[in-house]
């Protein structure tokens, strides 16, 4: 009647109160239940778990009435598997080897020296910057594995939350109670007209000359598309925009094809068909930082890399970004 009383009692929990009770009460027990299974003795599965044979057989008698059914037939301190035991033991041997091959991961992902950094950038910063940066980074450790996401700033934050990621270069460089975020650098941004445009033949401009201009911008939710907005209502107008996208080089790209202006970091390669301007007011540039989740304990390779990306703070972009005239 016992294990009736118990199996209707589990049978009556909720999911999350199964959940639970796996957790703290079944979880613990399954090495000691396997070690028994496989010795059919209680004495010598003792003996091997380096525990009191009294303290094991009564988490056996615990499990089961945990369970409620009985998982053993009990002669002397010589035991064999039920047919629930030993359908119980194969969900069990399946369930420690996917601990252990997770325990394993886990510790190799950790390794000093092979381990692995989950880490987010722009996709501004994808063809130049961070290739760079990996290169010199594994000069010092050239066994450490790199799982990369190129994704705008709000969905990279939104993951590192998540525990997707360990950290992440980002613009803006974020406010948040539940995020550290470091100011490592500042990109200068031009304006990007087409070469046959009537700005054409400047160098430098003030960005209310072109408030009368279209735009093509980044799509709401990039820190570039926050920025362009921020600079042209600091220089009194809002921008007229044509198209949205996620690319900084298709924009440029629309641009060339006249399609409108637009602000926009200079590029890794210069491109023909458009003329970069140097903004000389509002001082048009957008900071770059390093951020990850507070109180997010670091594993031995983030941490490394961690204090590399300290370590480059005003010189994490290349020099002499003067404006591309085509």
């Amino acid at each position: 009647m016992a294990y009736e009383h118990r199996s209707q009692g589990w049978m009556s929990m909720s999911r999350y109160e199964e959940d639970a009770l796996v957790t703290q009460l079944l979880a613990p027990r399954l090495a000691w239940f396997a070690a028994v299974a496989r010795h059919e003795h209680v004495t010598r599965a003792a003996h091997e778990l380096g525990v009191p044979q009294p303290t094991l057989s009564r988490a056996m008698v615990r499990l089961e009435a945990d369970l409620g059914v009985a998982l053993f037939v009990r002669k002397g301190r010589s035991v064999s598997l039920t047919p629930s035991g030993r359908a119980f033991l194969d969900g069990t041997e399946r369930a420690l080897g996917e601990v252990g091959r997770a325990a394993e991961a886990v510790r190799a992902d950790a390794d000093p020296a092979t381990g692995k950094v989950a880490f987010g950038f722009l996709h501004t910063l994808g063809s130049e910057t961070v290739p760079a940066l990996l290169r010199a980074f594994r000069a010092d450790h050239p066994k450490v594995r790199f799982s990369l996401v190129q994704n705008y700033g709000e969905a990279m934050l939104e993951r590192l939350r998540a525990g997707e990621l360990d950290l992440c270069l980002t613009s803006p460089v974020p406010e948040a109670p539940d995020l550290v975020a470091r100011r490592l650098d500042e990109q200068r941004l031009r304006l990007v007209v087409p070469d046959d445009h009537r700005l054409a033949g400047r160098r430098r401009i003030r960005l209310a000359e072109a408030a009368d201009e279209t735009f093509v911008t980044l799509e709401a939710g990039y820190g570039l598309r926050r920025i362009t907005d921020d600079l042209c209502a600091e220089a009194g107008f809002r921008p007229r925009v044509a198209f949205e996208g996620e690319e900084a080089e298709t924009l440029r790209g629309l641009v060339a094809a006249g399609l409108g202006v637009a602000l926009l970091p200079p590029p890794a390669v210069a491109r023909p068909g458009v003329v970069e301007l140097t903004v000389t007011a509002p001082r048009a540039v957008r900071e770059i930082g390093v951020a990850w989740l507070d109180g997010h304990p670091d594993t031995p390779p983030v941490a490394a890399f961690k204090r590399f990306l300290l370590s480059r703070r005003g010189k994490l972009l290349p020099d002499g970004q003067e404006p591309y005239v085509g």
